[in-house]
């Protein structure tokens, strides 16, 4: 292990592979693999998906590196100034650079994702690094990742939201969602009306490995909804949920299912290199079986006339035509293929396949399960073959499901297909609900934790209630899966979510202080501990809470709300002892009536570029309002003008603090940046992490380091008692950016100085 160790560390220092790496697109890497499966190029040429004719052209497209590509948040206010920023900053300049005496190519917009929200570029790691200007390019994007304001994603992955139709209102399910790039995408559609708060819809995405489920929440959290949450659970047997529906508990069914289930992966040859090694058709018999009990468990949650997109990143037909055919053969007419080929004009796709074989690994083709040996018929099933009734396959409708191909339009390769559930599962059908309370003499316990006195949901009715996933007894065997098995939830133990009652003595002071509308939703804050000070808090939309007060014993949640307030330890004697969050500003900003300052583009530049200005640093109107109102946190409101076309149009919120003679804004450094550039103010560093020029003035800005706090003014972070289990909040709210701040646009920056 040492001696590994040691070599490596040798060529790292000797730049030993270094070449070959940067000569490929982000991502690349691998230069030792072959790209050569001979297996692989046998079985798709038998198979015939590719067009006659194409297949050379299809093989040299997966040697290709993957391009990479991004894509601009479409929910946030903030979209079109990012996309501006891009099209007219970064992009024109990357038209004007020559690398080695050859003009790059500027990134270029997928031309079938919906307002331009989506580019992809060809740009290597060394070309990259050999020009500064692709640098500040390339900080751009990292930090705007980080801001949740740009995603990098890959582009075929973008495709199944966009196939569910999400509109605000839908209960929405993604089942197998790590790393969360599709789940952001759902956020976004659910957002889509920034003018709302608290959509009626929410997201519940699950996924069944524990680590990636903090990788998903990292993911989630960077778009601060209080409609997501996080579980962690088998997809294949993930548990039935229940709500309260006018004082009656019922199934909770979804409005939308997004089934991107796991597969051999053959279509991200070109940026997962070491599948070419290690492919074979093995690996699409191993996971059929799963593949259709997670679409089985899918299918069983979803609402009549909702939609479920079924994905995979594989080709193979056993993991794609032959799950849905299998799916809808059990459904009995319960489903339906969606015809989704014109909902993304300009997007190329094949239209899906009614006929395919198998072949195993020793490379032994079989055309129909009648062929298959004995010995083989527990690694080879029924459902991997087409139907063998040819007017049944026929009414399917096979050719309603779409595979992208890579050389069609450089992309990776990908499978999908939209079901429609027109009527209930077979072995879910049973008389109509007939719904009844619980006999109140008595009635069953509900957890403390979840159950505020103010609750008044009836209890589960019985072990004989209506359950809307449990199979009939006498159509069990005939169509419909097993029993479904309790299943264990192993993983690390999370900080209780506990719920606060409308009399909590901590939401006064907060009421009093911010002046909260009267119908501020008080029932939706949590906290994550039961005893002690409460360090945060935190919302949910009120479907969620719904969910979450009726099935605290079903489900193991990971994550879920928005911050809103954190302590801090000087509040108290200013009337409230916790701060606003810049996390939750925008879900609650609608509901804070007081504490208030409107500020310019001038004063945000300020605020986001010196770290205690004073008061008089601020514009007339901004430091009237701030010298009406006492000490404590604050909101900084800008609003558009659209007489000034130069300046943002869009609103922004800032959380604040107004100490005795100064003013501070508690943003996120990356948050900074993000509205630095909106404002036309460039922020960049060097490769060794300092700053590469100064503002004008002469001035550097200060590197994260606080100033001497005013006899006590600045509040301290929150600090009395840590929550054992609780995710590490982030810092940053006190943290100044670490990069430089050069002038703008006009080339003017006011000093620092008093």
């Amino acid at each position: 292990m040492g001696k590994r160790s040691r070599q490596r560390q040798k060529n790292q220092s000797s730049g030993v592979g270094r070449d070959n790496r940067d000569n490929g697109s982000w991502g690349a890497g691998y230069a030792d693999i072959v790209k050569e499966n001979q297996l692989f190029e046998d079985y798709y040429k038998e198979l015939g998906l590719v067009p006659e004719g194409e297949f050379e052209q299809f093989m040299d497209a997966m040697r290709e590196p993957l391009p990479a590509t991004i894509r601009i948040t479409g929910y946030k206010s903030h979209a079109k100034e990012i996309l501006h920023c891009l099209k007219e900053k970064y992009f024109k300049e990357i038209q004007e650079v020559e690398i080695d005496g050859v003009k790059l190519e500027a990134p270029t917009p997928l031309s079938w994702y919906p307002d331009e929200l989506a580019w992809q570029t060809n740009m290597s790691r060394k070309i990259i690094r050999k020009s500064p200007l692709l640098e500040k390019f390339h900080q751009f994007l990292v930090s705007e990742t980080e801001s949740g304001n740009i995603s990098r994603q890959e582009a075929v992955s973008m495709i199944p939201p966009l196939l569910m139709k999400i509109e605000s209102h839908h209960k929405i399910l993604d089942m197998c969602a790590a790393p969360g790039s599709k789940t952001a995408q759902l956020i976004e559609m659910l957002h889509a009306d920034m003018d709302v708060p608290f959509p009626e819809g929410f997201v519940i995405a699950n996924d069944v490995d524990n680590k990636r489920c903090y990788l998903l929440v990292h993911q989630a959290k960077r778009l601060n909804s209080p409609c997501i949450m996080v579980i962690n659970h088998d997809a294949s047997i993930i548990p039935s949920l229940q709500v309260a529906t006018d004082g009656w508990r019922e199934p909770l069914f979804y409005d939308r299912i997004l089934c991107d289930v796991p597969c051999s992966g053959d279509g991200t040859m070109r940026k997962n290199i070491d599948v070419w090694k290690k492919w074979t058709t093995a690996n699409s018999l191993h996971l059929h079986g799963l593949q259709l009990r997670i679409a089985i468990r899918g299918v069983e949650q979803l609402a009549v006339g909702g939609r479920m997109v079924y994905s995979t990143c594989s080709l193979n037909p056993i993991e794609d035509e032959a799950v849905i055919a299998a799916l809808l053969e059990k459904s009995e007419g319960a489903l339906e293929l969606a015809d989704c080929s014109a909902d993304l004009p300009g997007l190329k796709t094949m239209p899906g396949v009614s006929s395919w074989k198998l072949m195993t690994k020793e490379g032994q083709w079989f055309n129909d399960f009648s062929e298959v040996p004995s010995s083989r018929h527990t690694q080879i099933r029924p459902t991997m073959f087409p139907h063998t009734d040819k007017d049944k396959l026929a009414s399917f409708h096979l050719d309603r499901c779409m595979r992208v191909l890579p050389h069609h339009q450089n992309t990776g390769g990908f499978f999908l297909a939209a079901l429609v559930k027109t009527a209930p599962m077979p072995w879910n059908k049973r008389a109509p609900k007939q719904a009844r309370k619980e006999p109140s003499a008595a009635p069953a316990p509900v957890p403390a934790e979840a159950a505020p006195p103010t609750e008044e949901v009836p209890p589960v009715g019985g072990e004989d209630a209506p359950q809307g996933d449990q199979p009939a007894p006498a159509r069990e065997a005939a169509c419909g899966p097993p029993p479904h098995k309790r299943k264990k939830m192993f993983g690390f133990k999370e900080d209780p979510f506990v719920f606060l009652s409308e009399d909590d003595p901590v939401l006064a002071p907060i009421q009093s202080f911010y002046d909260l509308s009267p119908n501020f939703p008080k029932l939706n804050v949590l906290t994550r501990s039961h005893e002690g000070k409460k360090r945060h808090l935190y919302m949910v939309s009120k479907e969620l809470r719904n969910v979450m007060l009726n099935n605290s014993e079903r489900m193991k949640v990971i994550n879920t709300g928005v911050k809103v307030w954190s302590r801090n330890s000087d509040g108290e004697q200013f009337g409230c002892a916790f701060r606003l969050a810049q996390e939750g500003i925008y879900t609650l900003y609608p509901y804070i009536r007081s504490r208030m300052v409107t500020v310019s583009v001038e004063d945000i530049k300020v605020l986001l570029t010196q770290e205690n200005p004073f008061l008089s640093k601020l514009q007339s109107k901004a430091h009237a309002q701030a010298k009406s109102l006492g000490m404590g946190s604050i909101v900084l409101r800008y609003q558009p003008n659209p007489e000034e076309p130069l300046e943002p149009q869009c609103p922004i919120e800032l959380c604040g603090w107004r100490g005795k003679t100064s003013i501070r804004a508690f943003v996120p450094r990356n948050e900074r940046f993000h509205y630095l550039r909106m404002l036309g103010v460039e922020v960049f560093r060097d490769k060794s992490g300092q700053g590469g020029a100064r503002r004008e003035g002469g001035e550097e800005p200060r590197e994260g380091g606080e100033e001497p706090r005013e006899g006590g003014e600045e509040p301290r972070e929150g600090g009395e008692e840590v929550e054992s289990k609780e995710t590490k909040e982030t810092k940053e709210d006190t943290e100044m950016a670490s990069g430089d701040i050069v002038g703008d646009s006009e080339g003017k920056m006011e000093s620092d100085q008093p």
